[in-house]
């Protein structure tokens, strides 16, 4: 085990230490937070060889840049983007063997997502709270990544004993998802509340909304067509799950995403299915979404098949380490 400094060069509007999430302590009145793209982390850590959850960083808009003291092994996920070592182009959502000394620069593309994940092989040195480096403004762990700032790693990794910039060194499995240019559809299932307003599901079916500017890391407020329930019966909130559809007594809709609390009184007509998820944490200011209905069967079906794929990376990782004489432990099965 050796210890590496990073040494940030860059963190655009705002970079940020994260991970999966906390577990278990929501019914502490604490969120479980963690990456607003839970697939894109997920796939950063797994090919670099990390446990899923590992903590690596988050940056959100603008360009992220760091300079490693040693060799590391690093990947790039997350929406779109520009990523250099050296001034060179690299692949993303591929292992990146960096030499010690070369600057890797990430810019990503706004108009096709907010946010990118930058994993590196072995151990991110950095502060928790129950359990998650996932930062939660309201509890004033702000977790955020200063330029200038030298993040320290602990890592077993040596290099794989070949020059940077020769082609391709893996081919592995990556679900890489879509970035359409048009509209973004988002899968949900319907909810009890969906009863309280005659003809909402119509509405939110043929309607495009928009993404505005005042969304923020509790849930997407869009602009868009909506209903109102016709009485003023009292709803009384309770808990409700990531990608709930709540209205408001605005005309709007919310998506509410992994900082939400309580329903606050408000209807919830829906639930983006588990497999649209990363693509809500990805959609900024002025991005559009559809919103298609389907059934919880086919949601979960939907999701399994994403997460089978996720799992067979995992597999195919460690196989190709363990091939160059870098071994990782494999993942779970379950």
């Amino acid at each position: 085990m050796k210890t590496v400094a990073l040494e940030i060069t860059g963190t655009g509007w705002i970079t940020t230490f994260q991970d999966l999430g906390r577990r278990d302590t929501e019914r502490r009145g604490v969120p479980t937070g963690g990456a607003a793209d839970q697939h894109s982390a997920t796939v950063a850590n797994l090919l670099v060889g990390n446990p899923r959850g590992a903590t690596l960083l988050e940056n959100l808009g603008g360009e992220l840049a760091l300079v490693p003291d040693a060799d590391v092994l690093l990947a790039v996920t997350g929406a779109p983007a520009q990523v250099t070592v050296a001034g060179c182009p690299a692949d993303g959502w591929s292992p990146l063997v960096v030499p010690a000394g070369h600057e890797v620069r990430v810019r990503g593309d706004m108009k096709q997502g907010t946010r990118t994940y930058l994993a590196v092989n072995g151990r991110l040195s950095t502060e928790t709270l129950l359990g998650s480096a996932a930062p939660d403004a309201r509890m004033g762990f702000g977790q955020a990544v200063t330029r200038g700032s030298r993040v320290l790693l602990k890592t077993e990794f040596r290099g794989f004993g070949r020059q940077q910039f020769q082609p391709p060194l893996f081919r592995l499995p990556v679900p890489v998802p879509c970035f359409d240019d048009g509209p973004w559809v988002i899968d949900v299932v319907a909810s009890h509340g969906i009863h309280t307003i005659p003809g909402i599901r119509e509405v939110i079916e043929e309607a495009t909304y928009t993404v505005t500017p005042r969304s923020d890391h509790v849930g997407l407020r869009l602009d868009g067509p909506v209903l109102h329930p016709a009485s003023d019966t009292e709803i009384v909130s309770h808990g409700v799950p990531i990608g709930a559809l709540q209205i408001p007594h605005a005309d709007e809709l919310i998506v509410l995403g992994r900082y939400r609390s309580l329903t606050a009184g408000y209807p919830i007509v829906g639930v983006a299915s588990r497999a649209s998820l990363p693509l809500l944490g990805q959609a900024g200011p002025g991005q559009q979404l559809r919103f298609r209905w389907t059934d919880r069967e086919t949601s979960l079906r939907r999701f399994a098949r994403r997460e089978a794929e996720v799992r067979a990376l995992g597999h195919a990782a460690a196989e190709a380490f363990s091939a160059l004489g870098f071994t990782i432990p494999l993942p779970p099965t379950n």
